[in-house]
């Protein structure tokens, strides 16, 4: 038995699993985020520790299970925790969405270079890097930066806190931009140039390696027995392409949650011009023969969330009574062929591969025939227009993605999932386990033990299929010639979005 721990920005997720992947036992927690000032989002660290040890220990005591052989971790990316040499945290973890460090990240452009940077890391200067975060630390609470032995991302900070020395592993790690992506090592160079010292960070290694046994107290805080042992684990998004079974190219991984994230993996590091424009970073796989991308929109199943809280009340109502969800009410109203309507979802700008910050949520041919129902199509319509475009962005930029794996709550949603297939023209694969990140450090805990002989042989045992969704080629035929007036849309309000002021 292993155990996958997956730490999101705002809940954790642990699983007990047996050797062919079923779930034995599961907990989950939420936990709050901070936000100070606009542009910060910060959290409890040693909160966040707490909940998880408690989520781990409920996960145990629901599968029964007395002993395992493995825990690996999935964590969200980009998040820094100062702390001291007893593994206290010194500040607020900055996560990834906070964006104090935007001078620091301009700052890195000036020094090195935007398109340097993105050569020797695979990362552009951004705010969202964990780098500029720890430079902000230097800069602006440099008591702060005296006292921190280590500066950890959630990777490092729970190993150690269950007991591993000071590891991260190198998907986490590649994220900083602060890695040298050819050496799989720090950047030397960077560090120096901006004077931060190596020995503030921990050691990388590949995900998958075991770096410790648990310790002996939070072992007994856990309920557990035996001696498992600790593996590096990755970053959530390799997690769960991992978990989905992307282990070679050619295979995508679409996560619709509050955002939508399009991950792809290759056997090169690709840091083509068209990746750079389209804002695709480049970082190592947790398979770590493997390198990565994904495409992001902002604004993924959150705007159909936004639709149904503001214009359905009625169905969240009637769901209440009849105890359903208020989307099965709102896709029922839904018109079967395609809609007339076109609706750009970019309620935060755009994501990649535009990343347009001053771009709006849009919707294009309605008359006073319109429906509820034809709305919420064309929000589903929209989203997937956008998933369509990075594709082809991709491809432009040398990585195919022939084939599709649903993960995540867009996983569950049928209509959603035909009009993906549709749209796209490539048939989605939907997995028996949608917990797909905690079941991929899951599968980094087999492997990382050794009881598995492969990644290949861990994906193959762990991971099922259990549905494929194929398109249409009538309904398909249809949405090519709405996604290249989708395409034009874009570009023709892109002034007018301009123009408008924020509110």
């Amino acid at each position: 038995m292993f155990i996958g721990f997956d730490l999101g920005t705002t809940n954790c997720k642990a699983v007990v699993l047996s050797e062919n992947g079923a779930v034995l036992g599961a907990a989950a927690q939420e936990y709050p985020v901070r936000y100070p000032q606009p542009g910060y989002a910060e959290q409890d660290a040693a909160l966040v520790w707490q909940l998880a040890k408690e989520v781990i220990g409920a996960a145990v005591k629901r599968s029964g299970v007395k002993e395992v052989k493995a825990l690996s971790l999935s964590v969200q990316g980009d998040a820094v925790i100062p702390v001291d040499q007893n593994m206290k945290p010194l500040f607020p973890a900055l996560l990834g969405m906070d964006y104090r460090s935007l001078p620091q990240a301009r700052r890195c452009q000036e020094i090195f270079g935007d398109k340097e940077l993105f050569a020797l890391t695979g990362m552009r200067p951004h705010p969202i890097n964990s780098l500029t975060k720890i430079l902000w630390v230097k800069e602006e609470r440099p008591e702060i930066f005296g006292k921190t032995w280590k500066f950890m991302t959630y990777a490092d900070f729970l190993l150690g806190k269950l007991g591993a020395e000071p590891v991260i592993d190198q998907t986490m790690a590649s994220r900083t931009m602060a890695f040298d992506l050819l050496r799989k090592d720090w950047s030397r160079p960077i560090l120096d140039q901006l004077a931060i010292p190596a020995a503030k960070l921990s050691r990388p290694v590949p995900s998958g390696t075991a770096v410790g046994k648990m310790n002996a107290r939070v072992q007994e805080e856990l309920g557990l027995g035996g001696d498992p042992i600790l593996v590096a684990g990755g970053h959530d998004q390799t997690c769960a392409a991992l978990g989905a079974g992307v282990i070679k190219e050619g295979i995508g991984v679409d996560s619709s949650g509050t955002a939508e994230v399009l991950f792809t993996a290759f056997s090169q590091p690709l840091r083509t011009e068209e990746m750079f424009k389209a804002y695709y970073p480049c970082y190592i796989h947790a398979k770590p023969d493997l390198y990565c991308t994904f495409a992001l929109n902002h604004t993924g199943g959150v705007v159909y969330q936004w639709y149904r809280d503001q214009f359905c009340g009625e169905e969240k109502r009637e769901a209440q009574r009849q105890g359903v969800s208020a989307y099965d009410l709102i896709n029922a109203q839904m018109p079967p062929q395609p809609t007339k309507l076109y609706f750009i979802p970019h309620f935060k700008g755009s994501g990649s591969p535009t990343c347009d910050l001053d771009s709006k949520g849009t919707v294009f041919g309605l008359t006073l025939n319109t429906t509820k129902g034809e709305i919420a199509k064309a929000i589903l319509e929209g989203l997937t227009y956008e998933l369509r475009l990075n594709l082809e962005t991709m491809q432009q930029a040398g990585i195919s993605i022939n084939e599709l794996i649903a993960v995540g709550g867009g996983a569950k949603s049928p209509v959603w999932l035909n009009i993906k297939t549709n749209i796209t023209g490539r048939p989605f694969k939907i997995l028996k386990n949608k917990d797909a990140a905690p079941l991929g450090a899951g599968i980094l805990a087999g492997v990382g033990c050794g009881y598995y002989r492969s990644f290949e042989e861990a994906v193959d045992t762990m991971v099922e299929v259990e549905r494929i969704y194929e398109p249409d080629p009538a309904v398909h035929r249809v949405y090519e010639e709405q996604y290249e007036v989708y395409r034009r849309l874009y570009t023709a309000v892109l002034q007018l979005n301009k123009e408008i002021r924020p509110g």
